[in-house]
């Protein structure tokens, strides 16, 4: 796994793994409650610019290197990866969105079928995806089953997604939706049969690259996937890191690399 060097963040919100005092304790959890209102603020900030700049992407499209997908997370737009998708642009990259995603509202099967089923009509090859939360799920499914179900076709091409760079995705699921009865965030239980699924399968994951933030409130197992690529960020957030600077550096090196 890569590692940004460690600081006095990283402590702060990895904490003591045995016999804290109740000084540092305090500071950890100090640490997190500042983390998660400075990631709700990053949420807010993102659901308030989609209002006003919609769920058009077309002017992103142009471009001479390899096309990249943008997938958001459960409640999200794709305006939550704009910092991503406007960055990959300018480096020469036509960026897609799926426009009938809305709020990613449905299932991951359902989410992948619809992204997969664009990337055939627009004829996209050599695709890298840029995802956020559940994105890298979505994405991971695309890359084991759909692909896996065109190929089986007449003619088919061989694979048209190149890699997916996921930044805080659940691969393993995660605790909390053990909570939830029904719903989009169900689907993260990590008894889940397509949780399960997916976790057993492993042939894509030397083409994943995974950014992920050293606390994550709404992802307790972290998004460490084995055989991956992994990324260790040493700040706490969720939704905060697809707007820093070092996460988006960490994006472009994955897509040019």
């Amino acid at each position: 796994m890569t590692r940004p060097a460690a600081s006095r963040d990283a402590l702060r919100y990895r904490g003591r793994r045995s016999g804290g005092s109740l000084t540092g304790n305090l500071r950890v959890l100090l640490a997190r409650s500042v983390s998660f209102w400075r990631d709700q603020a990053y949420a807010s900030y993102w659901q308030l610019r989609h209002l006003a700049g919609g769920w058009d992407a077309s002017s992103l499209q142009s471009g001479h290197l390899a096309p990249v997908l943008v997938l958001p997370g459960v409640y999200e737009t794709w305006q939550f990866l704009r910092p991503a998708a406007e960055m990959l642009h300018r480096a020469g990259h036509p960026v897609h969105v799926v426009p009938d995603l809305g709020y990613n509202l449905v299932s991951i099967p359902a989410t992948a079928a619809r992204a997969h089923a664009l990337l055939v009509e627009r004829d996209l090859r050599e695709v890298i995806i840029v995802a956020h939360s559940k994105g890298g799920v979505v994405g991971k499914h695309m890359m084991v089953v759909e692909e896996a179900d065109e190929a089986r076709g007449a003619d088919a091409p061989q694979g048209r997604i190149s890699r997916l760079i996921a930044v805080n995705s659940p691969f393993a699921g995660s605790r909390h939706a053990r909570y939830i009865s029904r719903g989009p965030l169900r689907d993260f239980a990590p008894t889940e049969e397509t949780i399960l699924k997916l976790a057993a399968n492993a042939a894509a994951n030397s083409r994943i690259t995974s950014i992920y933030s050293t606390f994550d409130p709404h992802i307790p197992e972290g998004s460490r996937l084995a055989g991956a690529r992994n990324i260790e960020v040493p700040v706490g957030g969720h939704f905060r890191l697809l707007g820093m600077r070092q996460v988006l550096d960490l994006i472009e090196s994955a897509a040019r690399n």
